[in-house]
């Protein structure tokens, strides 16, 4: 079994170039043979993309987070522009909005969002979205700016509801660590009715560690149990549904399933 890790913050687990190294090694050797590392930052991107040019199973994605609205950086659509040249750059984001915490104010953070689901039409790139309790206002956007690529609802935390209205867009629905903890019944309940096709899943790491290891900063290599949990919960063999996240994986990002 190979398992696709849609999203980690590869800079935020280690900041040293051979530990993270040392981190995507034992990530392979628990199965993931693919990591989409994600930028919270222009200057992140910079930095990991650099330290990680030699790793050819690590693909990134670039753009500015909502937690950065008040400061994106000098020229930074510019700069989005260049980096999704490089190779092994595959999607913008992540990107969207975040009203839990409070960065800058709505129509700021609103004004970024929207600049850069329309730079990603531009360059036919698919969106990583970021979502915390700011749903109605990103369905609405999306229903307006969706790129033709599509794009993915990271560690997903609406309801079942929200997910089948989600679900008339191109989106995919990616589950983080999260999914395993015994009190995330709308996530439970949101697996259950988003057809398999659509989902994805992801480490989110450091962060949503799932709940064998809570307490531990999180790490690609446990996106496994992830897969374990919601193949128990789906009722599916374990190695059917990873060859379905690969598949699914590969095809919101455009690479070969190989």
């Amino acid at each position: 079994m190979q398992y696709f890790d849609t999203h980690a913050h590869l800079g935020l687990i280690v900041e040293d170039p051979i530990e993270q190294l040392i981190v995507i090694q034992e990530a392979r050797q628990a199965g993931v043979s693919r990591i989409v590392s994600i930028c919270n930052s222009l200057h992140d991107f910079t930095q990991v993309y650099e330290n990680l040019k030699s790793a050819a199973h690590v693909y990134h994605a670039v753009g500015v987070s909502p937690s950065e609205v008040q400061n994106p950086g000098r020229d930074w659509l510019q700069i989005i522009e260049q980096s999704v040249q490089l190779p092994r750059v595959i999607a913008v984001g992540e990107i969207g909005l975040d009203y839990y915490r409070k960065f800058g104010d709505k129509n700021s953070q609103i004004e970024l969002f929207i600049t850069q689901l329309d730079l990603a039409s531009k360059l036919n790139l698919p969106v990583i979205i970021h979502n915390r309790d700011a749903g109605h206002d990103v369905l609405d956007i999306l229903r307006d700016r969706l790129p033709p690529k599509g794009g993915v609802l990271h560690c997903y935390s609406e309801d079942a509801a929200y997910a089948e209205k989600a679900l008339e867009l191109n989106l995919y629905f990616s589950f983080a660590g999260n999914l395993t903890y015994r009190n995330a019944r709308n996530l439970h309940e949101t697996a259950g009715v988003v057809p398999l096709e659509r989902i994805l899943i992801e480490s989110e790491s450091p962060f949503m560690v799932p709940a064998d290891h809570r307490g531990k900063r999180n790490m690609p290599k446990y996106l496994p149990l992830t897969a374990r949990f919601l193949a128990e919960m789906l009722e599916v063999e374990e190695a059917k549904l990873a060859a379905r996240l690969w598949e699914n994986s590969n095809r919101f990002f455009g690479l070969p399933n190989e």
